[in-house]
């Protein structure tokens, strides 16, 4: 979410709008060019030799919408030593000959490129004002955890913050916690099953969960088998779970595999989803009130910052299931704003469990909005946040207490 904030948001421009924004741009501090929102689909097929076309002196690397893919240019392969690398996700040609495409590799970019992470604290301070005051980073990644760890203890990231990152041995602080093992079914280049189930084993026998991405059939359908071997443990996840009929949906079910889903890429991508998965797809796209009805806990997330952030519009998107032209997908995947509010109240790491209450004794974590929550949820805003506490410390909005 930070870098982004720094980066050149691509997403709305057409290939040509693209072409002439990579073409006319300038480096930024790190002398890179770094742009987000790259859509295959809209901007067409990208590799090394188009980039240069496009921009062939100064270092570019462009960001896949889905966070998955990179796509770098000449003098970025050069300055990234790729030319050379044997990581994993450096695509080849039939020559040996990088693509320019760079699968899962941000760990590995991170390392390579060095230099000091983007602060938090403009992160911090925006969830602050949505009234967020619980967060989870999904980032799989070695590294992720103390960056994460860092933040809260500088006070960039005020909220309690729960990470899935690989490395668990992070310093000990009241709102840092360590919770499922982050792991990636990637569809370009799905796992082994015994590999998959080997991670899980490993996870478990550490006394972590797991939190699977899952966003087709087939991945879905590997990690129930990796799970089935590996054996469950209480707290195991489903990350997105994108694609699931109603006989994955009693599967999980039937393990108490937890789901947590995500609305608001509905109302961000809903039409495209629409437009390019299998019609069969369809159904059973973004499931959310059916995989309650099968029996499946679940709770709303952003997936920010490839999805909105602002968790009102969260409660919207869930209890609408508009896209951005208007069609409704998955109308009886809609639940009500009261339904998904219950579930972002749950503890982070009980997705879809009892939503977390005030009482006396329990921890300060406040959001006082302009109005009764009843009448705050007919038009959920994030306008409704006055104030927003954690620890019983103010985070957000003191002036309308001063």
């Amino acid at each position: 979410m930070a870098a982004q904030q720094a980066s050149l948001d691509v997403s709305a421009l057409s290939r040509y709008g693209l072409a002439s924004a990579l073409a006319g741009a300038v480096d930024g501090e790190d002398g890179w060019v770094r742009a987000v929102g790259y859509d295959d689909v809209v901007h067409g097929d990208l590799d090394r030799t188009v980039l240069d076309g496009w921009n062939h002196v100064l270092p570019v690397r462009v960001q896949h919408r889905s966070g998955a893919l990179w796509l770098v240019n000449s003098p970025a392969l050069e300055r990234l030593g790729a030319l050379a690398a044997a990581h994993g996700g450096i695509e080849r040609d039939a020559t040996g000959r990088p693509t320019g495409r760079l699968w899962r590799a941000d760990a590995w970019l991170r390392e390579v490129l060095g230099g000091r992470p983007p602060s938090l604290r403009a992160v911090g301070a925006r969830l602050a004002a949505l009234g967020v005051t619980h967060v989870t980073d999904a980032t799989p990644d070695q590294g992720a955890g103390g960056l994460l760890a860092e933040a809260v203890r500088r006070e960039e990231l005020p909220q309690r913050v729960m990470t899935m990152a690989a490395d668990a041995g992070l310093p000990p602080h009241p709102r840092l916690s360590v919770g499922p093992l982050k792991l990636v079914v990637a569809d370009h280049a799905l796992p082994d099953l015994d590999d998959l189930s080997g991670r899980i084993r490993r996870a478990h026998t550490g006394g972590r969960p797991v939190a699977v991405h899952c966003v087709t059939r087939t991945a879905l359908a590997l990690t129930l088998a990796a799970l089935d071997r590996a054996g469950r443990l209480d707290g195991d996840r489903v990350e997105h779970c994108a694609v699931a009929d109603r006989g994955a949906a009693a599967e999980l079910a039937a393990r108490r595999i937890r789901v947590v889903t995500q609305p608001t890429l509905v109302a961000l991508r809903g039409d495209a989803y629409w437009e390019r998965v299998d019609p069969a797809d369809r159904p059973d796209l973004w499931r959310y009130a059916g995989l309650l009805r099968a029996g499946v806990r679940v709770a709303a997330s952003s997936d920010a910052p490839y999805g909105d952030p602002d968790p009102w519009t969260g409660l919207r998107a869930a209890s609408e299931r508009l896209t951005a032209s208007g069609r409704v997908l998955g109308a009886d995947e809609r639940v009500s704003v009261e339904v998904a509010l219950r579930g972002m109240l749950s503890s982070l790491d009980d997705p879809g469990g009892p939503a977390r209450r005030v009482a006396v004794g329990r921890p300060a974590d406040l959001v006082l909005l302009d109005r009764p929550l009843r009448e705050a949820l007919r038009a959920p805003d994030a306008d409704h946040v006055r104030v927003t506490f954690i620890e019983g410390r103010i985070v957000h909005g003191a002036q309308y207490l001063g």
